[in-house]
């Protein structure tokens, strides 16, 4: 096999609860991943060495070397094996880049999956999750897909059932944030209002409402212990969310770390309505659609 060609999701927080400033510099999360039809591909060619090129969406805000996610995951898989394996990644972009999204984390998990099948390596994906973990806190869940609930960092995983289909539009701002800036400023902020911060739970209610399918419900326990800190560095944010709002969103978010904003629509038709809206409101860069949940990365 001379390549190999991955499509892997973005994702969406439904909930993201930061519990308080650990000794080594990270929170406890609770992370409640969705996975909905924005797709990267990546393309794994065998090469003698390794190298990775970006286009498509923002593709000149990838960086195409060592600090790019997608190479750092071949290379620690290639060190897994033991093996010194060589591949050239070809990324295709359409995840939001720095947009909350984890498009990088996305690559790295396609990479992964890519090599392993390139490499004829056949390792099961309970081991490409232990290397996915020690690349970045998102990047087991782009390996799984679906819904699920992460705690830790976000790393360690547990299924979610979600009923579904749930409809998506996302509103993409210029440029990106940088996610340790967002918690180092959630952090100042905490500091500020000088109140206790509880350790994160999941919400019952929003784990219900997964489970049965409710929009509706769903859409009324978004949330994101991000989603202030992210605000006070984008202020514009505010009035991308009160416009999604203001068009009948069932709920509005940040995503992640931002700066890109979810809503969840009542049905695709709707979906559609409140994309025209916003973009005719012209607060946002571009303005997108999707559903979720949908599967892991797949070979394609």
């Amino acid at each position: 096999m001379n390549s190999v060609t991955v499509r892997v999701p973005a994702k969406v927080n439904l909930q993201l609860a930061v519990g308080p400033l650990r000794g080594d510099g990270y929170h406890d999360l609770v992370n409640v991943f969705h996975a909905v039809s924005l797709f990267d591909e990546v393309t794994a060619v065998a090469e003698t060495g390794m190298s990775v090129r970006v286009e498509g969406e923002s593709a000149d805000q990838v960086p195409e070397d060592d600090d790019n996610l997608a190479i750092r995951a071949a290379v620690a898989l290639a060190r897994h094996a033991g093996r010194s394996y060589g591949v050239s990644l070809a990324i295709r972009k359409a995840i939001p880049v720095a947009g909350g999204m984890a498009g990088g984390s996305a690559d790295a998990a396609a990479a992964l999956v890519a090599c392993n099948e390139l490499w004829g390596l056949g390792l099961p994906l309970e081991d490409l999750m232990e290397i996915a973990a020690d690349i970045g806190s998102d990047v087991p869940f782009a390996l799984l897909g679906g819904t699920a609930v992460g705690t830790g960092r976000g790393e360690r995983l547990t299924p979610l059932e979600a009923a579904g289909p749930f409809h998506w539009v996302f509103a993409l701002a210029d440029g990106g944030l940088s996610t340790a800036k967002v918690y180092a400023e959630c952090d100042r902020i905490r500091a500020e209002e000088g109140l206790p911060v509880a350790e994160p739970r999941a919400a019952g209610a929003l784990l219900a409402a997964l489970r049965d399918g409710d929009a509706k419900a769903l859409g009324a326990e978004l949330t994101n212990d991000l989603q202030s800190a992210a605000l006070r560095l984008r202020p514009s944010l505010a009035a991308t969310l009160e416009a999604g709002r203001g068009h009948g969103a069932l709920g509005a978010l940040v995503s992640g770390s931002g700066p890109t904003c979810a809503f969840l629509a009542a049905s695709a038709a709707h979906a559609g309505e409140l994309a025209g809206a916003l973009r005719d409101a012209g607060v946002a860069r571009e303005v997108l659609t999707a559903h979720g949940p949908v599967p892991g990365p797949a070979v394609v």
